[in-house]
């Protein structure tokens, strides 16, 4: 029997019968390309010049737990063919749902809002104009394109900007490195017990394992059942699991690598310039653009506002539609971004009014810089009671039947969610010590 295509990366059309690795990448490698969205290079760019080479060990002990947390919300969507929203539901009272999606609401609201913030002082850094007229602009455009334009399309147009993020690795390569100490951060770092180094390693965890991460993956799992004919929740379709999973697994794995990998060379690439030469505080975009200096020069801050834009771009319709599947899926209408506007206006209300307030956060004169990494934080800290809800959901015989998480995934989603715990106790502590 011949299967159709598996979900492919939005641009590449992949013949049916192809078995190669690439065409098996879909929801993963899109989440974690919108894990590198604007708050993202902000909180590596200011971990990177205010601790040097001595976080890259928070980057390594993010990919395993990315991957246990990732994979669990991947394989509840495909096992059930629903989203996060209605699973919780089979499990949990109404009033816990219903917090667990307004925490969700929450956090990407204030993300979006520091997105366009600093995506419109991008913008006004290359070019005159005021940069909270700039965001407007990126917000009106975005809900448009998100409203008229399907989602896939939408990200094949702008993926492309996001490869300015690559020239942090061509960073790393061109400057002096000091690799030892670059090995040690990463392999055997030293630790500190105060305020700045806490706080920064809650903003890297938070903007590496975010609520909203969870729900789409899994959102967009249900949307690869809608879309192929073939394929069926796994619970009905037991026969797709080995294929289903084998994919989720590569899928997941690329995707979360990537980021992790990207957001290690932001770290390396800021240590070897901005924190080498003193600049261990970056307050504005402009200062966060001066570690590309070394290969774009003058070019800098143009190369620099590509990345801010195109990851925001990509980063905007997650946030707001995470944030709208999951509150329509909590009063059952009908869902999702390639559905048009007539079939789905109540979906599409909750995605605008969302970016509607973020507009508002963005325009509120908030310092764009600190604002995406305050975000950061304050996803670390909501993540938690999100992510104990989707370990219970992804390891219960009750919603899963007998395709529960497997014990190893099982172990590192845990840890995902004893250390974020960890982080957010952690920082608690040193705050009003």
């Amino acid at each position: 029997m011949n299967h159709p295509p598996l979900p492919a990366t939005p641009d590449i059309a992949v013949p049916a019968a192809s078995q190669r690795w690439w065409t098996q990448l879909g929801p993963g490698l899109i989440t974690g390309a919108a894990d590198d969205d604007p708050s993202g290079i902000a909180t590596y760019s200011q971990a990177g010049a205010q601790l040097g080479y001595g976080v890259g060990w928070t980057l390594l002990l993010a990919y395993p737990l990315m991957m246990g947390i990732q994979l669990a919300s991947a394989r509840i969507g495909r096992v059930t063919g629903k989203g996060l929203t209605e699973t919780f539901a089979r499990f949990c009272p109404r009033w816990l749902v219903a917090s667990l999606v307004t925490l969700l609401l929450v956090a990407n609201v204030i993300n979006l809002g520091a997105d366009l913030s600093a995506m419109g002082d991008s913008a006004a850094m290359v070019a005159s104009g005021p940069a909270g007229a700039y965001a407007l602009g990126f917000g009106a455009l975005s809900l448009v394109l998100q409203v008229f334009l399907p989602y896939e399309r939408y990200v094949r147009i702008l993926k492309w900007l996001t490869l300015s993020l690559f020239a942090y690795v061509g960073v790393v390569f061109s400057v002096h490195v000091d690799w030892a100490a670059a090995m040690k951060g990463t392999f055997a770092p030293s630790f500190q017990w105060n305020r700045d180094y806490v706080t920064t390693i809650v903003a890297i965890l938070g903007t590496t394992i975010s609520p909203y991460l969870f729900f789409w993956q899994a959102s967009q799992e249900v949307e690869e059942i809608n879309r192929v004919p073939e394929d069926h929740p796994l619970r009905i379709a037991p026969e797709q699991a080995r294929r289903q999973f084998r994919r989720l697994r590569l899928d997941t794995a690329i995707g979360m690598g990537f980021s992790n990998l990207i957001a290690f060379f932001m770290i390396t690439a800021t240590a070897a310039t901005l924190h080498a030469h003193g600049l261990t505080h970056i307050e504005t975009t402009k200062q966060a653009a001066e570690a590309l200096r070394p290969i774009a020069g003058d070019a800098a801050f143009v190369l620099f506002a590509l990345g801010i834009l195109g990851t925001g771009m990509l980063a905007l319709p997650v946030l707001a539609g995470s944030a709208a599947n999951a509150v329509a899926s909590y009063f059952h209408w009908r869902k999702g971004l390639d559905l048009p506007l007539a079939k789905a206006r109540s979906f599409y209300g909750i995605l605008a009014l969302a970016m509607v307030v973020g507009l508002a956060i963005s325009v509120s004169g908030l310092n764009p810089i600190s604002a995406l990494y305050w975000a950061a934080v304050i996803n670390a800290v909501i993540s938690v009671p999100v992510m104990v809800a989707v370990m219970i959901a992804a390891t219960s015989t009750q919603v899963m039947g007998k395709m529960v998480l497997p014990a190893k995934w099982r172990v590192a989603g845990w840890l995902a969610t004893a250390a974020m715990a960890a982080a957010s106790v952690s920082l608690l502590i040193v705050s009003i010590a």
